[in-house]
């Protein structure tokens, strides 16, 4: 069995109010759940209540049986907001195991009839024991006397608090599990955290002081819910709630304070007043990660029950209304528990008490937590004193407390994932395993919401933040050791007023409102500020009596289960505002100092175990952020498309130049400036055919690289454009893909063979395996059956080679190599090169490489690009660079006559200084003009022995590079 809780945020609760349809005519059809062994019936349920019990009421409700009966009966009572139908996973859920479970819709809520009362003894109350009335007299429900079924009853939040009230007034009862639920409702939307007597000592202890502050933003969540009519009703300011109800809320929001009527009615609305007659066997289970219905309720429950002599337990768990449910431990407790006193099933369970210790931010994937075990609710809670520093402060309190300080938004962290305490900071060295499950639902209900998680709490719990003037702050040293908080700390201090914060105005007509807070203050790291994080995304309001003077109070801050890594220190903030409340309308100014400069922590020791399951709360935020990334590549492709038909259209990126759509580039007065001023590039231009070897050259920093990215389009040039067949080069545009490259050394997986590298690579691609050509690539470079052994065997001119395999897959019609011989010995220079020639002669296709080395590139390329300081000084033929107009003759005899025969036929000639035997001619580069000079020579009788360029590419670039120096 799983049970879920009802847990939205806000923006999602409002969405989803419950309207009160028509009511439908009574039916009593029973149904079959599909699998033959739950049966479930749709019926009405008539009831009397009211204080007179004269009120007639029509429950709507079902009833699943199990597949044998009599059996056991179970109440499921839904929450806030919710209805039957809220509960009916979990109530197939204990049909299965045997029970015969009864949901209903409560007065007010669904196809019920009767007006919300908020569990009051006389209505919801009522109703409920007449339930059991009804079960009574079902042959299907196992009885313990006459009108006495045995029955359980569970709910979570609104249906929690009816459990207890219901068990208190009810002795048939025979076991009870209520959840994330209250102790006193006023206590709760009225909370004072400040105490002036002796506390209670239980770990989660509340001050319950009188007079609390308005929980305005949670207390106006559920007055909406709750106000919504049914369809074809008129509007009604008070909705579905008993007129009292409704002018009590009214009079709250008006004045900031609670009503006495309102306080009177929320008492009887209270298992406060009733816990300690409770004898059903009761677990107790809370929300760690709750800011509606804290830890203390549940403490001040755990209390009433024990007084009276009553079996109870607890077990706090990740999770609560700002999200997350009960995880698998939890889960499989409450099972126990229920069938222990109901099957009479097994030995009777421990009454320990259970509390989750979220651990903060891991290494792994998930956010981890620990289960911590006490043989029971401790009555007495170990504490520690943590030394606290801080003068006196003063700080203002705005009128009506605007702007004010965040703390946490109502359900908020549903909808990041759970909330865990403390803010992390890495492995601690502990086995811990993965949080809470999740699911979905309504307020308090039984249905789901995001299970535990450090990681969105630790987020959630940065956002909050205090004004500046607005609070006053106390501090701890570096804590020695890792600590664990598990209840409410404690702080005394001190406040003066010195009165109004507006010159002239008069002294403020009521006691201060402050709010106690904790947080986690992990130390920046590499000089980064430090990192708060509010301890359980809560905070402690107190109000203190309206009187001159200092008072001194303890002010019982919120209870979370947190762990706070050792370095980290605890900050404890009083502040003057927070959103979340009602705050006075005059303002003031207060001095906050300590009373005693110790923080008291509470921790209860137990048996430490792992989690068993993995936490659902960061699923549901992972399953949101890929649901936006979902819909921003959804639109991103839409506006893609967009963009790719308008940049197809004439003069946009995409579109074809019809006179290059056969040129594998050409480059147009390409530049590249970086944002520090440096220009890489400059008006660079050149143009590659196809069969073409071209060699880009230049010395280190000349900007070869740097092109050579802008064409793969890992660089946007800052002027300028690059054409591969007639289309210009962007980021990510089509055309890339006909281009293999080879660029600033190759990157293998070392454990895998090269065919294996191979076909990853052509995988990531998304292309299909077919047109790889890997047959072709593989044996135009050379690897043999070397591509089946593993790379780390590899020489480096093997991963050389497979490089240049991996740029030639799916034969490209560009193939772009950077430095393709770098690392080789000249045997393998020399298969390289022959590779290179091999591959632009056969196909027709074209190759550019840039490289250093300069024979290599006599002998390899056809044509040269000859780059310096970002610019090209030189593009041309190999043979016409080399050659630089002169032709060098090797010439046997008289040389001078050479010399003179050549300028008599109109040429310029010299003797060569450094050989003797050769003349030097100026001419042009075509082999027709350096026919004409040797034509010359063996007319004038001289013997011919050699003709050849005057220099080698080596001379023509440091001629070029030394030209371009000076």
């Amino acid at each position: 069995m799983v049970i879920r809780l009802f847990v939205l945020p806000l923006v999602v609760l409002l969405g989803v109010l419950l309207a009160a349809p028509a009511l439908a005519a009574p039916a009593q059809t029973p149904t079959d759940d599909g699998a033959g062994t739950v049966r479930t019936e749709d019926l009405r349920i008539d009831v009397r209540d009211g204080p007179a019990r004269d009120q007639p009421q029509s429950l709507d409700a079902t009833l699943y049986l199990p597949a044998r009966t009599p059996a056991p009966a179970m109440l499921l009572a839904h929450g806030f907001g919710a209805d039957k139908r809220s509960v009916a996973g979990e109530a197939r859920s204990l049909a299965a195991r045997g029970y015969v479970v009864l949901a209903w819709s409560a007065r007010g809520f669904g196809q019920s009839t009767g007006q919300i009362a908020l569990n009051n003894p006389d209505y919801e109350v009522a109703d409920a024991s007449q339930l059991i009335d009804w079960l009574a007299a079902r042959p299907e429900v196992t009885k313990d006397g006459p009108g006495d079924p045995r029955v359980g009853v569970m709910g979570g939040s609104y249906g929690g608090a009816l459990a207890l009230l219901l068990a208190a007034d009810d002795r048939r009862v025979d076991v009870t599990v209520p959840m994330i639920t209250w102790n006193d409702l006023g206590q709760a939307l009225f909370p004072n955290n400040a105490a002036t007597g002796p506390l209670a000592t239980t770990p989660a202890v509340g001050a319950d002081a009188p007079d609390g502050v308005f929980k305005r933003s949670w207390a106006s969540l559920f007055f909406g819910i709750g106000t919504r009519t049914g369809s074809g009703q008129a509007p009604d300011v008070c909705g579905r709630f008993l007129p009292e109800v409704c002018a009590g809320y009214v009079e709250a929001v008006r004045t900031g304070r609670e009503p006495a009527a309102l306080a009177t009615y929320l008492q009887r609305s209270s298992p406060a007043s009733v816990a300690n007659r409770i004898q059903a066997p009761t677990l107790l289970v809370q929300g760690e990660n709750d800011t509606l219905f804290g830890l203390d309720q549940a403490d001040a429950n755990a209390r009433a029950i024990a007084s009276g002599g009553g079996t109870v337990a607890v077990a706090w768990f990740n999770g609560g209304h700002d999200g997350g449910s009960p995880d698998s431990r939890t889960n499989a407790r409450i099972s126990a528990w229920l069938d222990h006193w109901l099957l009479r099933a097994g030995s009777a369970p421990p009454a320990d008490f259970t509390y989750v210790l979220p651990s903060g931010v891991r290494s792994r994937s998930a956010p981890t937590q620990r289960t911590v075990t006490a043989p029971a609710y401790p009555q007495v809670a170990p504490r520690t004193g943590l030394a606290l520093t801080g003068d006196e402060q003063a700080v203002v309190a705005p009128a009506g407390g605007v702007p004010g300080s965040i703390s946490s938004i109502p359900g908020l962290s549903a909808l990041a994932g759970g909330a865990a305490g403390g803010s992390g900071g890495g492995d601690d060295g502990d086995d811990e395993d993965d949080g809470g499950s999740g699911g979905s639902g309504g307020s308090g209900g039984s249905g789901g919401g995001a299970g535990g998680g450090g990681g969105a709490s630790a987020l959630l719990g940065r956002l909050a933040a205090d004004l500046p003037g607005q609070a006053a702050t106390f501090r701890t040293a570096p804590l020695a050791d890792r600590t664990i908080v598990s209840g409410s700390p404690q702080v005394r201090i001190a406040v003066t007023t010195t009165g109004s914060a507006a010159p002239g105005a008069p002294a403020p007509s009521s006691g201060p409102v402050l709010f106690g807070k904790v947080y986690d203050v992990a130390p920046g790291q590499n000089g980064a500020p430090d990192t708060r994080s509010l301890l359980g995304n809560a905070v402690a309001p107190l109000r203190l009596p309206a009187q001159g003077g200092t008072r001194t109070v303890t002010v019982t801050l919120p209870a979370v289960a947190a762990t706070v890594q050792a370095g980290h220190r605890l900050e404890v903030a009083i502040a003057t505002t927070d959103q979340g409340f009602a705050s006075p309308a005059d303002p003031a100014v207060y001095r906050i100092a300590l009373a005693d400069p110790t923080l008291s922590v509470p921790e209860v020791p137990g048996e430490q175990t792992g989690g068993s399951t993995v936490p659902a709360g960061p699923l549901v935020a992972i399953g949101i952020l890929l649901l936006g990334v979902v819909a921003a590549v959804v639109v991103g492709r839409v506006v893609a498309a967009r963009r790719r038909r308008r940049d197809l259209e004439p003069g946009g990126d995409l579109a074809v130049d019809p006179e290059l759509v056969d040129v594998p580039l050409v480059v147009r007065n390409l530049a590249k400036q970086y944002r520090n001023g440096f220009t890489a590039v400059r008006d660079v231009s050149f143009r590659v055919e196809r069969g073409q070897v071209l060699g880009l050259l230049g010395p280190n920093g000349a900007g070869k690289t740097t092109t050579l990215r802008m064409l793969m389009g890992l660089l946007r040039p800052t002027a300028g454009e690059l054409r591969v067949f007639g289309v210009r080069v962007t980021p990510g545009a089509p055309v890339l893909g006909r281009i293999g490259s080879f660029v600033e050394g190759p990157g293998f997986l070392p454990h895998l063979s090269g065919r294996a590298n191979l076909e990853l690579y052509w995988a990531a691609t998304g292309r299909p395996i077919g047109e790889a050509r890997m047959d072709e690539a593989l044996e135009i470079a050379g690897l043999g059956t070397a591509v089946d052994r593993v790379v780390r065997t590899y020489s480096q001119g093997m991963r050389q080679r497979l490089a240049i395999a991996q740029a030639m897959l799916g034969l490209p019609d560009l193939l772009v190599l950077d430095e393709p011989t770098n690392g080789l010995d000249p045997p393998q220079i020399h298969a390289m090169r022959e590779v290179l020639k091999q591959y632009a002669s056969e196909g027709h296709r074209t190759v550019l490489v840039s490289s250093h080395l300069l024979a290599e590139v006599e002998q390899t390329c056809d044509h040269v690009v000859v780059m310096h300081r970002g610019e090209v000084v030189a593009a041309g033929e190999v043979a016409e660079l080399v050659a630089g107009g002169q032709v060098a003759v090797a010439v046997a005899g008289d040389r001078d006559r050479a010399v003179v025969a050549l300028r008599d036929a109109g040429f310029a000639a010299e003797a060569d200084p450094e050989r003797e035997d050769v003349v030097i001619a100026e001419s042009g580069s075509t082999e027709t003009e350096r026919a004409a000079v040797v034509r010359v020579l063996v007319e004038a009788g001289v013997d011919v022995v050699g003709v050849g360029p005057r220099r080698r590419l080596e001379d023509a670039f440091l001629a070029l590079i030394g030209e371009e120096s000076r």
